[in-house]
C-alpha cells in the first residue's frame, strides 16, 4: 500500500488552489512555481480534476483554476480517486483472488484497513486544510520564498541586458 505521487501532487496542488482563492483563478505555472511539481504533470491532473468536476478551468490573460465547489465539498479521498489512484492495501487489488484465485488470508484486514484510511481522507476536506495555522504558515513562507527567486530572476534579467 502507497499513496503515489501523482495522488499526492494532486492534493497538493488542489490545496494550493484553495490556499490562494482569494486572489482569484490560480494558474498551473503559480502552482508549479510555489509546490515544484511540472507544469506538464499538473496539465494532466488538472484536466482529470476537471473531469471529476472538482476544478473549473478559465481561459486567457487572469485564467487559470478555481475550485468548482466549496473548498469544505472537497475531500482529500476525492482528490485521490479523482486521478485514478485509490488507497488499497490488498495485493489483489480488492478483488479477493490474491492466493491463486482464491481469497488469501488476510484478505479482509487489508481490505478493511483500506476503507478505514479512505474514510479518514473523506472526513478531511480542503476547508479543514486550510483552517490549519501551520498550513497557512507554510503557504506564506511559499509565497516569500517564490516571489524572492523571482525578484532574484528579474534582477539576473537587468544585469544581463546593461
Amino acid at each position: 500500500m502507497r499513496l503515489t505521487t501523482k495522488g499526492r501532487y494532486a492534493v497538493t496542488a488542489m490545496l494550493d488552489v484553495a490556499l490562494h482563492a482569494h486572489t482569484g483563478p490560480v494558474s498551473l505555472a503559480e502552482i508549479s512555481s510555489r509546490q515544484g511539481i511540472s507544469q506538464a504533470y499538473l496539465e494532466q491532473l488538472f484536466a482529470k480534476l476537471r473531469g471529476k468536476q472538482l476544478v473549473n478551468s478559465l481561459r486567457g490573460p487572469g485564467g487559470g483554476y478555481t475550485l468548482a465547489k466549496p473548498a469544505a465539498k472537497i475531500s482529500v479521498s476525492q482528490i485521490i480517486n479523482s486521478v485514478g489512484e485509490g488507497i488499497d492495501a490488498t495485493r489483489c487489488h480488492g478483488e479477493g483472488n490474491c492466493d491463486d484465485g482464491l481469497t488469501c488470508l488476510t484478505h479482509e484486514l487489508w481490505s478493511n484497513l483500506s476503507q478505514r484510511i479512505d474514510e479518514f481522507l473523506s472526513e478531511i476536506t480542503l476547508a479543514s486544510l486550510v483552517a490549519e495555522p501551520r498550513i497557512n504558515c507554510l503557504a506564506v513562507l511559499q509565497e516569500a520564498r517564490t516571489d524572492a527567486e523571482s525578484r532574484s530572476e528579474n534582477g539576473l534579467i537587468t544585469l544581463r541586458t546593461m
